[in-house]
């Protein structure tokens, strides 16, 4: 069975300015000591939104205007650096479903992808406006319909790019892998019986 459809993801955005932003700087390497990704939310972009004592740094994450906004709108090559999952699941655990830059790295993309996550990419322009209008309507609602590759809300309607393979496996329901090979397992255990020789090995 297919996982949810992800054919559009609705909620208030935020916006990050920056280009470059590295996975370090998402997820800072010492909060990776974990089990499992639980509480990473808690340290997403931990040192640029506190300061050495652990206070409250000036950043749209610490804003109260942007609280709880489920929309990221950021810059270029979003997600750089190491390969780390630890990234895209900061983000998702913190809240944010979704998130509109101008590029991103390929392996964030990839992993963003597998959590449901959309990543869609939009013009320099039309991300520029985004963010303007999210500051100043900053509870302006943004739908991102990932099945028509469009962004609206805030008075704006654009066009924005998701490469074929994610965009098929969001609105299809098969975005996460490793829930596909879990699906199969009544088929490989069948296989396995018909065979015979597998079934007397284990």
């Amino acid at each position: 069975m297919p996982l949810e459809r992800i054919a559009q993801v609705s909620g208030s955005a935020v916006y990050v300015p920056g280009n470059d932003i590295d996975t370090d700087r998402i997820i800072p390497a010492r909060f990776m000591k974990c089990v499992t990704f639980d509480g990473l939310g808690e340290y997403l972009f931990h040192d640029v939104r506190k300061n050495e004592e652990g206070i409250d740094r000036d950043h749209p994450l610490n804003d109260v205007r942007f609280s709880g906004a489920s929309i990221l709108i950021t810059n270029a090559n979003f997600g750089c650096g190491s390969s780390r999952e630890h990234a895209p699941q900061a983000l998702y655990r913190f809240g944010f479903r979704a998130v509109i830059a101008e590029s991103f790295a390929d392996i964030f993309f990839g992993n963003c992808t597998t959590l449901g996550m959309p990543c869609a990419v939009a013009a320099a322009g039309d991300v520029s406006a985004l963010a303007a209008a999210v500051e100043e309507t900053p509870a302006a609602p943004i739908t991102i319909d990932v099945e028509g590759r469009r962004v609206s809300g805030a008075g704006l309607d654009f066009s924005v790019n998701i490469p074929p393979a994610a965009h098929d496996a969001l609105i299809s329901g098969q975005w996460d892998p490793i829930a596909e090979l879990q699906e199969g397992n009544a088929a490989v255990a069948d296989r396995i019986s018909e065979l015979g020789y597998l079934a007397q090995g284990q």
